[in-house]
């Protein structure tokens, strides 16, 4: 078994692969742990405070938890909450090795990054570029599967979340997460298209499990996942910096909107949108900017800890719901 590379935040994942390591998500391994909210409250024992991000103590839980040696620390173009927690991870022992996506979002300063990580990995950008073309066919399947999700309305939004959330580390195994992807793609093709409204999800993945499951019995559902879509880098490229150069999550709400949010939300005729945003991340800023952009109701839904959504958060939903 090769050894496992954990980060914070979607890196160039072709650079792991390339050097012959196998990528880790923490965030995938946190949430999908059995009992994330145990994670979070062991972080909270070891003195994480109480109003953090639950996502930065969900990460450190089970990057320790799962025995992850060495860190991929994301230092411009996440959180500064991540950076901090790395510095506790590296003290306890944890190799942290940094990478940025830079502020002005130049492809040379990029390009820079990704040579600097290749290196540290004892690899090269010419290798990682080799490991892109390899995922340029998966890449592809994940374009098919949003597709389906808005065109034809045959993926639903939970599953169009995981596939394309889970394409960030593509579960460790690339090849039989394609094949598992082929499957799935074969069988929701013959799938009858279901009668919901079209709506967007904006923002991160969320950290409650229920979601779309209550959305599906509201008679709505996502057909446009922003972040989650961002992580699977489904738009054709002809270079690892161009690629990475198109992401968008790493930069500001009025470059995400004009690069992506309204573009996506006109095309996929989206009659509304939630906001859903991490209690204690400044990210929840952004709704402000958001509301003035958008020309479509807006719902902004704020949760902390892992688990289902509370009532109130139910009949905020509803009411949005009946609105549309």
């Amino acid at each position: 078994m090769t050894e496992k590379i954990g980060f914070t935040s979607t890196v160039p994942v072709e650079v792991i692969l390339a050097a012959g390591y196998t990528p880790v998500d923490l965030n995938n391994i946190f949430i999908n742990s059995g009992d994330p909210l145990h994670s979070v409250l062991e972080a909270e024992r070891k003195g994480f405070p109480r109003n953090l991000c639950a996502w930065v103590k969900g990460i450190y839980t089970a990057a320790k938890e799962f025995g992850i040696g060495r860190i991929i620390c994301i230092g411009e173009g996440d959180c500064a909450s991540s950076v901090s927690m790395c510095e506790v991870a590296q003290k306890e022992g944890i190799e942290i090795i940094p990478f940025s996506y830079p502020a002005r979002r130049e492809p040379g300063e990029l390009e820079y990054e990704i040579e600097h990580l290749a290196e540290r990995l004892g690899t090269s950008l010419k290798e990682a570029e080799n490991v892109r073309i390899k995922l340029s066919g998966v890449r592809a399947k994940l374009r098919k599967l949003d597709e389906l999700t808005w065109e034809e309305r045959k993926v639903s939004g939970a599953e169009n979340h995981y596939w394309l959330v889970s394409s960030s580390d593509f579960n460790g195994d690339p090849i039989q997460f394609e094949k598992e992807l082929d499957a799935f793609l074969s069988s929701a093709g013959k799938r009858d298209r279901p009668d919901f409204k079209p709506i967007a999800y904006i923002g991160v993945p969320p950290i409650i499990k229920d979601l779309y499951s209550f959305l599906n019995e509201l008679g709505v559902d996502a057909v446009y996942n922003e972040t989650q879509r961002q992580f699977a880098f489904v738009s054709p490229s002809d270079t690892l910096v161009e690629q990475y150069s198109q992401y968008t999550y790493p930069y500001g709400i009025t470059f995400r909107l004009e690069n992506d949010i309204l573009p996506e939300i006109e095309k996929r005729g989206c009659i509304g949108a939630i906001h859903y945003v991490q209690s204690f991340c400044h990210r929840q800023i952004e709704d402000i900017i958001l509301r003035e952009r958008l020309d479509i109701p807006l719902l902004t839904l704020e949760m902390d800890k892992p688990g289902v959504l509370d009532n109130r958060s139910k009949i905020r939903l509803e009411a949005f719901t009946e609105m549309l």
